[in-house]
């Protein structure tokens, strides 16, 4: 059965493709235009029975159709409808309405109202009724039994420019609010950029400290196993001479360095935190002035070191070789603030900071303090780089002259002793560091005295030594033999097994290396007390006890001696676990 031909016009193809598939599927004839000029002339060179038709289009609008279309006397009496997505208010509906559209739908609409709208709309242009629509209708309609008289020109003409006028206002909102939300939506990207590359700043950071602790723990095995050799040979040397003897204060000089450079490299492994801290209660003031002369040397004879330590000064809790690598870099920063000659001062006061304060330096909580202050008449900073001033590698230096990790050491420092650090410095006025570490309460410190030279302990147990350094294999097994110990020595595991499998007699002690090629020293121990179920066991490495435990090695305690190691310090450890009647690592 014959359906009827039907035009519809919209400038948009979605629009056009969902209405044909949809009518052509129930058996209607389309015709398609764009604009509603397009559908002005299609529809004189061949009428269709009825014309769905968009508002806003290019060209010519909806609305202009449907007048010229109701002024067309071969076309007023077929039926109009709107159906729009944009002209949507009761007085668009009106007005449409008005010039003469049998019907007014909003888009989207269920496919089966719309056919059931067209098919009602098609029904009453065929059989017109004889008195007016029923007016509680669903969708607005047009009686089509009278003419629909053609609105004065003046009248269409201010209806249609209110109609667009309300359009705009409409529009011109909806852009506000897209403009205000498009705005919005750039601060938070804006923000979110920010936050991005603050996060990526972080992670390089990050991925830089970690670099720096994976060569920290390489170095500082290296440097250990250096630093052995030195201490030993030292040892020795100071073991055959008295102290009246002219190298003895030489020796004990390079003895003493030796000592302070293991600390340094105890230091670099606490900065990339491989390397745990052992807090203990201290006076700041006695821990300090065991330091000056050493700070002396470093920051040079030109520059005047004062010294104001506060009497009665309260303790605090750390490890005493952070307090010293705090004041050398403190000092050292100093120093490269000053032009030829100058001054630092060192300064100790006890304090208590309430909340006022503690507003204005971060992570600091009110309670009572103990105040190292560090201050120079240097060349002082501007604003931009104190902002910076405990980045890790920020630096102000030349390349040859600083890494950027000194204050971003200290930083860390003081912040994991839960104390607070300020700095005050303007340009040409100098600069002053105040660091407030919580003051400890608990038991006082008991005063360091240096206590007397003791000889070495002596055996007369086998030993079996296993080092993969040849150097440091021949000071050991000099030092124990020195001792009256007997010493069997292997540079591999697989001849300490040789050498126990064929040894005549029993092993008393295995001091290993931990870390060898082959076989680690755990691994050696444990094929060792395969046979000799009785031998006690020793280990030594260049490497950290925490980075000895992340490879897989337990927490070793007594049985573990860290490289650097004194021969007075072997030679008791030896004596201490033969002497011992069990042994548990």
């Amino acid at each position: 059965m014959k359906m009827g031909r039907i035009l519809i016009v919209d400038d948009r193809d979605e629009n056009l493709y969902l209405l044909r598939t949809l009518l052509r599927g129930h058996g209607y004839d389309v015709e398609e235009a764009c604009n509603g000029a397009e559908a002005l002339e299609r529809a004189r060179r061949t009428p269709p029975d009825l014309v769905i038709s968009d508002i806003l289009m290019p060209v010519m609008d909806g609305f202009t159709l449907c007048r010229e279309w109701k002024k067309d006397e071969r076309l007023k009496a077929i039926p109009f409808i709107f159906y729009t997505a944009t002209y949507t208010h009761d007085r668009d509906r009106d007005f449409a309405l008005g010039l003469g559209a049998a019907r007014f739908i909003v888009k989207p609409e269920e496919p089966d109202t719309l056919l059931a709208n067209i098919q009602d709309t098609l029904k009453k242009a065929d059989h017109p009724p004889a008195a007016r629509a029923d007016a509680n209708a669903d969708t607005p309609t047009r009686t089509l039994t009278e003419e629909t008289p053609v609105q004065d020109e003046s009248v269409f003409l201010k209806q249609y420019n209110t109609a667009l006028i309300r359009k705009l206002e409409s529009k011109m909102e909806q852009l506000e609010r897209a403009n205000s939300a498009l705005k919005q939506e750039l601060i938070e990207r804006a923000r979110a950029e920010a936050e991005r590359e603050k996060l990526q700043t972080k992670l390089v950071q990050s991925q830089k400290l970690e670099s720096i602790g994976r060569l920290a723990s390489g170095v500082a095995h290296d440097f250990n196993n250096m630093l052995q050799v030195i201490l030993g040979y030292v040892d020795m040397i100071l073991g055959k001479i008295g102290p009246a003897e002219p190298l003895h204060a030489d020796l004990a000089e390079i003895k003493n360095a030796a000592q302070r450079s293991a600390d340094l490299t105890r230091q670099l492994l606490a900065f990339a935190r491989t390397q745990a801290i052992a807090t203990e209660a201290l006076d700041l003031n006695v821990t300090l002035n065991g330091m000056f002369k050493m700070l002396q040397r470093l920051i040079g004879e030109d520059i005047d070191l004062a010294w104001q330590p506060a009497a009665e000064l309260w303790q605090v809790k750390m490890d005493p070789s952070q307090i010293g690598q705090i004041l050398t870099n403190l000092c050292v920063n100093a120093r490269h603030a000053i032009a030829g000659v100058g001054k630092i001062t060192i300064e100790t006061a006890n304090t208590v900071l309430d909340e006022d304060y503690c507003a204005t330096c971060q992570g600091c909580v009110p309670g009572d303090y103990v105040l190292l202050a560090v201050s120079d008449n240097g060349c002082g900073m501007e604003k931009e780089v104190m902002e910076h001033l405990f980045e890790p590698f920020f630096t102000t230096k030349g390349i040859s002259d600083g890494t950027g990790l000194g204050l971003a050491t200290v930083y860390g420092i003081v912040r994991q002793n839960s104390g607070c650090i300020n700095v005050c410095s303007e340009p040409g006025k100098g600069t002053t560091f105040k660091i407030y570490l919580p003051r400890h309460t608990g038991l006082a410190a008991l005063p360091r005295t240096a206590a007397p030279a003791e000889p070495f302990k002596h055996g007369h147990e086998t030993i079996l030594l296993v080092e993969d350094e040849p150097v440091i294999l021949r000071m050991l097994q000099t030092i124990l033999e020195r001792a009256d110990y007997r010493v069997l020595t292997a540079e591999i595991p697989k001849d300490a097994l040789r050498l126990a499998e064929g040894h005549v007699g029993e092993i008393d002690l295995l001091m290993t290396d931990l870390v060898m090629p082959e076989m680690n020293g755990m691994d050696l121990a444990k094929r060792l007390l395969s046979f000799a179920p009785h031998l006690k066991c020793l280990f030594m490495s260049g490497y950290t006890a925490s980075v000895i435990t992340r490879h897989g090695m337990p927490n070793l305690g007594v049985n573990f001696l860290q490289k650097p190691f004194s021969g007075k310090a072997l030679t008791d450890k030896v004596r201490e676990l033969l002497d011992s009647r069990s042994q548990d690592y």
